[in-house]
């Protein structure tokens, strides 16, 4: 698969790493509709495990079937596609080598009791990747929490072993946990500093969400006041989170969150774009629309990427 300079300029920034693991980054930049322009848009499916099957998939029922997913992401033209295990194995030989897939490598789930740990329960393997020719694995941590090193522990384990495979690692640095109240969760000093935690223990890819103009933490208020550093705007906390991802170093995609209208998912896109994010990483804004809503947002999000709206 051939390279564009775009491509080739993000890949120099992955120094050290195995030639595995820049093949499959360059696969995931090369296909789909965005492919060689640096941006990315990733169709993620573990909302069943998560929220549950009904609260995921009942406001569009032919979503129940997995090959739905695969289909989806590939007429929409997306870069890839990510779900856990079980996901992708229900259409893993209809599909394989079509569009480039993501195993989710851990999973958490909404039967817990309100006291447990904010954690996640690793679901699937390296190995599984492999055999199931996923280009990257997928993980979860939680900064914030009381398990998060833990949590911090097991994906650096298993990326060193993704590593040296060759599979390449996207992480999902969710601020969540004991330590924050629900505004913290998505203040952008809370939101950059997730973005770090990733990129330090080794994300290629960084997965974060859109953050919103709060400081959280009184010392890093302070900082933020006395530097002036800009966040009224979307697309500066976007800006300022690629700083956090080593100065734009590392790829870094923006979750859509729960359902919401076209513009909103539009606007967010626009945000992401002018402040130097790599794309969207989208789920049940695409699929609990119909078929054809999906194709039709999807579709006005790749022009956004490529400037075109």
């Amino acid at each position: 698969m051939k390279s564009t300079r775009a491509v080739q300029k993000i890949l120099a920034n992955y120094e050290g790493e195995t030639p595995g693991v820049k093949a499959n980054l360059n696969r995931l930049l090369m296909s789909g509709k965005l492919g060689g322009t640096g941006k990315m848009i990733i169709l993620p499916v573990d909302q069943g495990f998560e929220h549950g099957p009904a609260r995921s998939f009942a406001p569009n029922p032919p979503a129940y079937d997995p090959h739905y997913h695969y289909q989806l992401a590939l007429d929409a033209g997306l870069n890839a596609y990510a779900a856990p295990l079980g996901m992708l194995e229900a259409g893993a030989d209809t599909y394989a080598g079509q569009i480039p897939t993501i195993l989710k490598c851990n999973s958490a789930n909404s039967l817990m009791s309100p006291t447990a740990g904010k954690d996640q329960a690793i679901t699937a393997s390296v190995d599984d990747a492999l055999r199931l020719g996923a280009s990257a694995i997928g993980f979860t941590i939680y900064p914030g929490s009381d398990m998060a090193l833990s949590m911090f522990e097991e994906i650096v384990e298993m990326r060193k072993e993704a590593a040296a495979k060759g599979v390449a690692t996207v992480i999902w640095s969710y601020p969540r946990g004991e330590a924050l109240d629900k505004d913290g969760e998505t203040a952008i000093d809370i939101a950059a500093y997730a973005a770090q935690i990733a990129a330090l223990i080794g994300a290629h890819v960084i997965k974060i969400k859109l953050s919103t103009d709060h400081l959280s933490l009184p010392e890093a208020k302070k900082v933020y006041e006395e530097q002036d550093i800009p966040i009224a705007e979307q697309a500066e906390r976007v800006r300022h989170c690629m700083q956090a991802a080593f100065n734009g170093r590392r790829i870094v995609v923006f979750s859509g969150g729960a359902k919401k209208g076209n513009d909103s998912v539009y606007d967010d896109a626009r945000a992401i774009r002018d402040g130097g994010g790599n794309g969207s990483i989208i789920g049940r804004n695409s699929f609990q629309r119909t078929r054809e809503d999906a194709l039709d947002m999807l579709g006005k999000l790749v022009d956004i990427y490529k400037g075109k709206a």
